[in-house]
């Protein structure tokens, strides 16, 4: 028997945070919508959801966010954004330019001449405005040089992420080192990052035909040594298609299964120009994909004609969106993806495309689950983190209310974004940015943007003249013509 006097229960203590008077869009398996609902905030976690009142009474005290008027969904999941080079020259690469002939004049001599301070201050960029956006959970897919100080630059704006630097071993290729070597980057970088909750490290290759086999199996064999993902890209365009089979090689996907490196831990970036035995390749083995339609949009890269995205999907694959990089999709807003790709589905006559609730779901639950963070993020659950958007339905793009799935996709709710939290923290209040100071990043970059273009010895080309003013209204004005008779 044991002695002393029985313990009194826990005295009961404040909340972080009481999220109150929502309507609350949870994303949970029976996709429950919650009106009039709470939500707890207690160390980073949903630690209750229920009616503001009864939470009150278990929270006493807490701190209060009015969502009155308002709906909560979970932090978006951005599967594939670039955040390197590309931010402080965005909308310059010109439109009408094929993908090949972009990356080589424009993307391969920005890599080369940026610094680290550069990719720090672009990292810091995207995640701002990605968060701005409503994005959360924002997956870096490579970046070249100092993929440390964009993990700085991410974690200093607040988002959840995981980073990496590009591996591959392409003779001559700038950055390139021998596949030892790749890999031993590939480790240091996920070593450095470790012990960090919120911005971690992943395994990432370059991909397409640019990486040898020996690099692949070793990557996947760290990847599976360190208990950590891995990502690259593959077949946006018909290009990687034709170039495995110029060297004898199976299709890419297929290639991939053969080297024994398809598998729940890998995320393809693209995956557009598939057959059917690459399709069940990547559903037979749990592989992900994550499909940015605004870049192959963008790039021209065919997607209205070979995508088969919502194939893999019906099929039981895992997808995700995402955005590409500010030269290809032009800015990490995941509504607008999400918006593009269930217009490009319908359109393209796919059948049984996905349906908005559906589409919203690659956004959130499955887009978290398709890149291996499932039980953190994606639905608004107890226990799961924190990583919360406040949308502003009293704004007249939401009256009258309709549907709220179809409202929330085909009205691309991202410019009704008021408040976001990532693991309990406030990151954007009243749409202002907390973690940063946005008007001096903003000066930042457009300075940066024009040493940058210097270093790199290219010359923005604009279609419209630039005049000032004062030499304007010096011209002779021209004749007006004569109005058509009544």
């Amino acid at each position: 028997m044991t002695g002393g006097p029985p313990v009194p229960p826990a005295a009961p203590r404040p909340a972080d945070l009481l999220i109150v008077d929502a309507e609350i869009v949870t994303m949970a398996p029976g996709r429950e919508v919650v009106t009039g609902g709470a939500i707890a905030v207690v160390a980073g976690r949903i630690a209750a959801l229920g009616p503001a009142d009864a939470l009150r009474a278990a929270y006493p005290g807490s701190p209060e966010l009015d969502a009155a008027g308002c709906v909560v969904v979970p932090g978006l999941v951005d599967a594939h954004q670039h955040t390197t080079a590309d931010p402080l020259v965005r909308s310059s690469i010109p439109d009408d330019v094929p993908a090949q002939q972009a990356i080589y004049d424009w993307i391969v001599p920005l890599h080369a001449a940026v610094t680290g301070d550069d990719d720090e201050l672009s990292a810091t960029l995207t995640a701002v405005e990605a968060l701005s956006y409503g994005v959360t959970t924002l997956l870096e897919p490579g970046t070249v040089a100092h993929p440390l100080r964009v993990a700085r630059g991410l974690r200093a704006a607040g988002i959840r992420a995981r980073v990496g630097g590009w591996g591959w071993d392409t003779p001559g290729a700038p950055y390139a080192l021998p596949a030892a070597e790749a890999l031993a980057a590939q480790a240091d970088t996920v070593a450095a990052l470790a012990g960090d909750d919120l911005v971690t490290g992943w395994i990432t290759l370059l991909g397409h035909d640019l990486v040898s086999d020996e690099l692949f199996t070793g990557a996947a064999a760290l990847a599976e040594r360190l208990d950590v993902p891995m990502t690259w890209h593959i077949s946006p365009g018909p290009d990687d298609v034709a170039a495995y089979a110029a060297a004898g090689r199976a299709r890419p996907v297929l290639h991939l299964r053969d080297l024994g490196v398809l598998g729940p831990r890998l995320l393809l970036g693209h995956a557009v120009w598939l057959d059917d035995a690459e399709l069940a390749a990547l559903v037979d083995s749990g592989t992900a994909v994550a499909a940015c339609p605004g870049a192959y949009l963008r790039l021209g890269q065919g997607v209205s004609r070979a995508g088969r995205h919502t194939e893999l999907r019906r099929a039981g694959g895992r997808l995700a969106l995402g955005c590409d990089s500010h030269n290809a999709g032009d800015t990490p807003d995941v509504w607008r993806a999400a918006r593009l790709f269930a217009g490009l589905e319908r359109d393209r006559g796919t059948p049984d495309p996905l349906r908005a609730d559906e589409v919203f779901a690659l956004a959130t639950v499955d887009g978290a689950d398709a890149v291996g963070l499932g039980r953190l993020t994606g639905s608004i659950e107890v226990g799961k983190a924190a990583d919360l958007v406040v949308l502003d339905t009293r704004t007249i793009s939401w009256a009258p209310r309709g549907d709220l799935a179809t409202q929330l996709v085909w009205g691309a709710a991202g410019h009704t974004v008021r408040d976001v939290l990532v693991d309990g923290r406030l990151v954007v209040r009243d749409r202002r940015v907390t973690t940063v100071d946005v008007d001096a990043l903003r000066e930042e970059a457009t300075a940066r943007r024009a040493a940058l273009l210097r270093r790199a010895g290219i010359d923005i080309p604009h279609r419209w003249p630039t005049v000032p003013a004062t030499e304007h209204c010096a011209r002779p004005a021209e004749p007006a013509a004569a109005a058509p008779p009544l």
